[in-house]
C-alpha cells in the first residue's frame, strides 16, 4: 500500500483552493481541482490526463484555463480551452473567449468573449489554432487584397 503509486489514485484525487485562500502562479495538475478562493494563475492539466477543473460559486480565476472539462460557476478572467466538456453553471462569468467541444450553458450564465466549437483534437491545443494565420493572408474568412 505505502510503496505503490498507480495512476488510478491520480486520477482520483481531488485538489482544494479553499475559500480566503488565493494562490500566484500557475497549477499544472491531473485529477479533480476545486477552486473557491482565488488564482492568479494559468490552469493546465498534465498532457493527455483526464482531468476536472471546478471554479466554484464564490471562486475566481486570473489568468487561462487549459482542461479537458471545465465547471464553472464563479469568475474566469481569460481564455478557456477544454477538449471535453464545458458547463456553465447560473453564476459563471467568463471574461474571455470559450473554446469547446461540448457546451451546457445554464440560464444566468455569462460569457464576456466568444463561443468557439472545436473538435475534441484540436480544442486543447486550440490557444495555437489562431496562431496559425501568423501571415494574415486569411484574417476572417476573407482573403487579404496582398495574396
Amino acid at each position: 500500500m505505502w510503496g505503490k503509486s498507480s495512476e488510478k489514485s491520480w486520477a482520483s484525487s481531488t485538489t482544494l483552493v479553499a475559500a480566503g485562500t488565493e494562490i500566484k502562479g500557475d497549477i499544472c495538475f491531473r485529477g479533480h481541482l476545486e477552486i473557491e478562493g482565488k488564482v492568479t494563475g494559468n490552469i493546465i492539466a498534465e498532457a493527455g490526463q483526464q482531468a476536472v477543473v471546478r471554479v466554484m460559486a464564490e471562486g475566481c480565476v486570473m489568468g487561462e484555463i487549459d482542461v479537458p472539462t471545465v465547471v464553472l460557476n464563479g469568475k474566469v478572467v481569460g481564455n478557456v480551452y477544454s477538449s471535453e466538456h464545458v458547463e456553465l453553471a447560473a453564476k459563471a462569468v467568463v471574461d474571455g473567449n470559450v473554446h469547446y467541444n461540448l457546451v451546457e450553458i445554464m440560464r444566468g450564465a455569462e460569457v464576456n468573449g466568444n463561443l468557439v466549437h472545436q473538435a475534441a483534437a484540436t480544442a486543447t491545443s486550440g490557444k495555437n489554432v489562431d496562431e496559425s494565420h501568423s501571415d494574415n493572408s486569411d484574417i476572417g474568412g476573407v482573403p487579404s487584397a496582398n495574396t
